[in-house]
């Protein structure tokens, strides 16, 4: 069987994004299922969760400033990459695809598919999804399967639909055949 293989049993997923972007409340809401209280990560978590039936070993990894320079050592072995977005935090928009395009454009996370958690939905200053392709240069990659999915970290909303696009992905194969997804149009119903 190809590496692209439905039986494929485990994954290694790497979660990046700005610090206060919500990614270790997303890890701690897959593994356990509770909202806890999170401090900001210095250095990364990995937490192993069971989700339909595959194993997702996912690497959170802290988005200070200073943790940033490190990332690029966890992209070797990625299958799949999960970009979480504060959507209630316009002012770091700009900073936040100035270091998505790094991540997406180093040749060690080439064919890699691309879940973007639009993070923090439930906040009323939230930009809608739709506006992330644009804000983080997902429309202009020629590499990558995409896929950006509302969400809210603390509620737990949007991210079983993000993690079934992700595990459908690998599934497929290695990401890098038909590089855009269209993102979620519409905001969940919760909202």
């Amino acid at each position: 069987m190809g590496i692209g293989s439905s039986k494929k049993k485990e994954l290694r997923i790497l979660m990046l994004g700005l610090d206060s972007a919500g990614k270790t409340t997303i890890l701690y809401k897959l593994k356990s299922l509770v909202d806890l209280q999170t401090l900001p990560t210095v250095g990364f978590n990995v937490e192993s969760v069971k989700y339909k039936g595959v194993m997702l070993n996912i690497w959170d990894v802290g988005g200070q400033d200073k943790i940033r320079a490190l990332w690029r050592h966890y992209y070797t072995g990625t299958q799949g990459l999960i970009f979480v977005l504060d959507c209630a935090d316009e002012d770091r928009f700009h900073e936040a695809r100035k270091e998505f395009q790094k991540i997406v454009n180093n040749t060690d996370m080439k064919g890699s598919p691309i879940l973007v958690f639009a993070n923090k939905q439930d906040q009323k200053q939230a930009i809608k999804a739709t506006h992330v392709p644009n804000i983080l240069g997902l429309d202009k990659l020629t590499n990558h399967a995409w896929f950006v999915q509302p969400s809210s970290a603390h509620k737990g909303v949007g991210l079983d639909s993000g993690l079934n696009w992700l595990i459908e992905q690998n599934a497929k194969g290695d990401g890098s055949e038909d590089t855009k997804t269209k993102p979620v149009q519409l905001r969940p119903a919760f909202l």
